[in-house]
C-alpha cells in the first residue's frame, strides 16, 4: 500500500520521494510508512548525495488525513519527520500547494525547505480543537522565535509562500510555472555537501526569547476569543514547554496533549464542522455531473446595505458587478457606502489602498434594466416584499440574457410565488446572503419547486466562487435558517414576560460562545425589520404567538442603533449597551396586567429554552423533507448566527448534552406547561425512541 502511495525513483545522485495520494497528498495511513522507507532506502545507498520530498500532482502534503484523528493509528518504529530529521543526507522538502499541518511538520523535519511563490504553509490544527502533533509545537519555535511560533501555532494562519521566506520557515521561493522538481534536485545537489546538516532540534538560541512575560501575554491576549476552548492554551504552552525542556521530552509532552485533545468535545465538534461543511456541498436530488454555469460577471439589484454588500462580494472575488437602483441619489448614497466600507478595512490595515480602489472600480453603478442584460448572474437585493420583489423579477425576465442564474436575496418569502411571475422560473432560485453580506459567510441557496438541477448547482458554486459557505435548502417560509431560528426570537421575548432581562439573557448566550448576545443583535439589525416579520407571520397564521413587548417598544420608535434605544440605550458615537427603563417598565406593566408573578431563571433554562426551541423546529424542517441533513442546519448557524464553531452547531450541540432523548424529555415537560408552541415533533420522537443521534438526521428536499 505505501509503495502505491509514495513513489521513489533517482535523479543523478539525489533521491526523490514523491508522495503521491489523491486529491491533496494527505497522511492517510501508508503514506508515512512509504516516507519513513523512502529515508532508509536512500540513507542506505552509498551514491545517493542528497534526497527531495516532493509531492505529485502540484501538491506537497496538505496535512493530516483527519478522519483519523481521534482512532487508534498505526505504531511506527520511528515517526517520519524524525527519520527525516535524523538522515545522514542532507533532505530538501519541494513545496507546492499547501503545507499545513502534518504537511508542514513534514517539511520541518527536512533540513531545507523550498517553495513556489503560490504555496502556503502553516500549523492550522488549533482549528479543528488540536496542536500540531508531529513536531510542529517543538520546532517551529526553534527555526523562528517563540514570538513568532505562538502567532503562527495560535491563530492557525496560512502563510504564504513569499512572507514565509522573509520570516524564515522555507529557504528559497522559486516563481510559479518552475519546475519545482528540476529547481529541487538542482538546489539539493547544491547543498548535498554542506556540512554540518541543519537539524531544527539542534537550533537552541531562539529559543532563549522564551520568557514567561511573553506567554503571559499571549495568554491574556486570547482570553475574550478563546474563552471555553483548551487547544488555544494548549499550544501557547507547547510553546512554552519547547522553551523550557530539552527537544525529545517537548516531543513526548506534544504527542501526550495531542492525544488527550483528539478526544474532547471541542475538537470532536470542529472536526465536525469541518467535515458538515464540505457535505453541506452534496446535493442528493441534483445528479453528478451537472453541469455548472460559468460567471463572469453580476449584477445586483438594489444598492442598499444588502445589495452593496452583495456586490462587494463579487468585486472581491475579481467579479465585475453592476449595481442598478431606481434614482441617481440612491445610487450615489449607496456606492458612498460601499466605499467607506472599504475605506474602513484600509485603515484597520486589512486591505492595502491600491487593492481597495481596483475592488471598487470593479463595481459599475448603472440606472437602466437594459445595462444588466448581458450579466451571467443577477441577484435581487431590494425591499422584503412580495409585490415589491414581482415587479422586479418582471423586469428581469424581460431583460436578461437566456439561461442567465435570476436569485433573489429574500430571507423569507415563497421563491415559487417569486418565479411564477417569470416565463423561466427554472432559472430561479433563493440567495439568501446574511448581514452584513460581505462579511457573513453564510449563504442560503434556496430551491424552488421549478428550480433546475443546474441552476441550484451554479448557485451553490458561486458562493464557494465569492468565499462564501454555501448550503441548501428547500422551500417555506423563512427557509432553514430563519425558520429554525424564530423559535429563539420568540423564546426571548416570553423569558422576559417571566422575569428575565435582556441582559441576563444576553449574558447567558455571550458566556456559552456567542460573540454577541441576542438582543444587542436585534438593536443592531434593527427592530423594524422584526417587527415586520412578526407582522406578516400573524396576518397569515390567526394561531401565531404575538410578542406585546417587543411590538409596543416598536410602535414607541424604539428600533435599535438606529434611534438610540431598543432593547438597550446608546449614548451618541457609542455601541456601549445600557439597560433601558422603557423596557424595564413595558416588562413591569406587561406582568401586571396578566398577573404574572416574576420568578428567578436559571441560565440554564434560558439556554435550553432558547436553543431546544429551534432545535424542534428544525426536527419539524427535516420530517417536512425541507432540508437535507441535521448538518446543514449546523453550518447555518455556525455562519448565519454566530453559533460557536467550537461547540459544533445547533444539533451537534443538543447530541453533546443528551441528545434527542434528553431534548424530547425536556420539550415534553414545556408542552404540559407552556402550551402549543411547545409540541414536540414527531420526528424528535422518533429520533429519540429509536436512539438515532441528531448528527445522523436526514431529511430529502422535494
Amino acid at each position: 500500500m505505501s509503495q502505491d502511495l509514495v513513489r521513489l525513483s533517482i535523479s543523478g545522485t539525489v533521491g526523490v520521494i514523491t508522495v503521491d495520494n489523491p486529491p491533496v497528498n494527505a497522511l492517510s495511513p501508508g503514506v508515512p510508512e512509504g516516507l519513513l522507507n523512502g529515508v532508509q532506502t536512500f540513507n542506505a545507498m552509498d551514491d545517493i548525495k542528497a534526497i527531495v520530498v516532493i509531492g505529485a500532482g502540484g501538491k506537497f502534503i496538505a496535512g493530516a488525513d483527519i478522519r483519523f484523528f481521534g482512532k487508534e493509528r498505526a505504531k511506527l518504529p520511528m515517526k517520519p519527520q524524525d527519520a527525516l530529521e535524523q538522515s545522514k543526507k542532507p533532505v530538501v522538502a519541494a513545496i507546492a500547494g499547501f503545507a499545513l499541518g502534518g504537511g508542514y511538520e513534514m517539511a520541518l523535519g527536512c533540513h531545507y525547505r523550498i517553495a513556489l511563490a503560490n504555496a502556503r504553509v502553516g500549523l492550522p490544527e488549533v482549528t479543528l480543537g488540536l496542536l500540531p502533533g508531529g513536531g510542529g509545537t517543538q520546532r517551529l519555535p526553534r527555526l523562528v522565535g517563540p514570538a513568532l511560533a505562538l502567532d503562527l501555532i495560535v491563530s492557525g494562519r496560512h502563510v504564504p509562500a513569499p512572507e514565509a521566506l522573509s520570516l524564515g520557515m522555507v529557504h528559497k521561493v522559486f516563481p510559479v510555472g518552475s519546475n519545482l522538481l528540476a529547481e529541487a534536485v538542482h538546489f539539493a545537489n547544491s547543498i548535498a555537501d554542506v556540512r554540518p546538516i541543519p537539524r531544527i532540534r539542534d537550533m537552541k538560541d531562539k529559543i532563549k526569547a522564551g520568557t514567561p512575560d511573553l506567554f503571559d501575554a499571549k495568554r491574556k491576549e486570547i482570553a475574550r476569543r478563546a474563552r471555553n476552548q483548551e487547544s488555544p492554551y494548549a499550544c501557547i504552552e507547547a510553546v512554552e514547554v519547547a522553551c523550557k525542556t530539552q527537544i525529545d521530552e517537548g516531543l513526548k509532552w506534544e504527542g501526550d496533549k495531542l492525544r488527550y485533545l483528539e478526544n474532547t468535545d471541542e475538537s470532536r465538534a470542529l472536526r465536525y464542522a469541518f467535515f458538515a461543511e464540505r457535505e453541506a456541498q452534496k446535493l442528493p436530488d441534483v445528479p453528478k455531473g451537472t453541469p455548472v454555469k460559468e460567471i463572469a460577471n453580476a449584477a445586483v439589484i438594489g444598492c442598499g446595505t444588502m445589495g452593496g454588500g452583495i456586490a462587494m462580494c463579487f468585486a472581491d472575488a475579481g467579479i465585475p458587478v453592476r449595481v442598478l437602483e431606481s434614482s441617481q441619489e440612491a445610487l450615489d448614497r449607496g456606492m458612498a457606502k460601499v466605499r467607506n466600507n472599504y475605506e474602513v478595512s484600509v485603515k484597520r490595515g486589512s486591505l492595502a489602498a491600491d487593492e481597495m480602489e481596483r475592488r471598487f472600480a470593479r463595481i459599475e453603478p448603472v440606472l437602466d434594466y437594459a445595462q444588466i442584460g448581458d450579466r451571467d448572474v443577477v441577484i435581487e437585493a431590494v425591499f422584503e416584499n412580495m409585490d415589491v420583489k414581482k415587479e422586479v423579477f418582471k423586469k428581469l425576465d424581460e431583460v436578461m440574457k437566456p439561461g442567465a442564474l435570476i436569485l433573489s436575496n429574500t430571507s423569507a418569502l415563497d421563491i415559487d410565488e417569486i418565479a411564477g411571475v417569470t416565463k423561466r422560473p427554472q432559472d430561479v432560485a433563493g440567495a439568501h446572503f446574511f448581514s452584513p453580506a460581505n462579511v457573513m459567510k453564510l449563504l442560503e441557496v434556496v430551491k424552488g419547486k421549478d428550480s433546475s438541477g443546474e441552476t441550484v448547482a451554479s448557485t451553490m458554486a458561486l458562493g464557494k466562487t465569492i468565499g462564501k459557505a454555501p448550503a441548501a435548502t428547500g422551500n417555506c417560509d423563512g427557509f432553514l435558517a430563519n425558520r429554525s431560528r424564530a423559535p429563539f426570537n420568540s423564546e426571548m421575548v416570553i423569558l422576559l414576560e417571566e422575569g428575565a432581562t435582556p441582559a441576563q439573557v444576553d449574558k447567558v448566550m455571550v458566556d456559552f460562545g456567542y460573540p454577541m448576545g441576542p438582543f444587542a443583535v436585534g438593536d443592531l439589525a434593527g427592530l423594524d425589520i422584526g417587527y415586520a416579520g412578526r407582522a406578516r407571520r400573524a396576518a397569515a397564521d390567526p394561531n401565531y404567538r404575538k410578542l406585546p413587548i417587543a411590538d409596543k417598544l416598536y410602535e414607541m420608535g424604539h428600533y435599535g442603533q438606529k434611534t438610540g434605544a431598543g432593547w438597550f440605550k446608546y449614548e451618541p458615537g457609542d455601541r456601549t449597551p445600557h439597560r433601558h427603563d422603557v423596557v424595564d417598565q413595558l416588562i413591569k406593566e406587561h406582568m401586571e396586567a396578566n398577573n404574572i408573578a416574576p420568578r428567578e431563571i436559571s441560565d440554564d433554562e434560558i439556554l435550553k429554552r432558547l436553543l431546544f426551541s429551534s432545535v424542534n423546529e428544525a426536527c419539524k424542517i427535516l420530517e417536512e423533507g425541507i432540508a437535507y441533513r441535521a448538518s446543514d442546519v449546523d453550518i447555518m448557524w455556525l455562519y448565519g448566527f454566530g453559533f460557536p464553531r467550537y461547540r459544533g452547531g445547533l444539533m451537534f450541540w443538543a447530541d453533546l448534552i443528551g441528545g434527542p432523548q434528553e431534548v424530547y424529555n425536556q420539550i415534553s415537560n414545556w408542552h404540559q406547561r407552556y402550551g402549543e408552541r411547545w409540541a414536540p415533533s414527531q420526528y424528535l420522537r422518533k429520533l429519540a425512541e429509536s436512539g438515532t443521534p441528531f448528527k445522523e438526521a436526514n431529511g430529502v428536499v422535494s
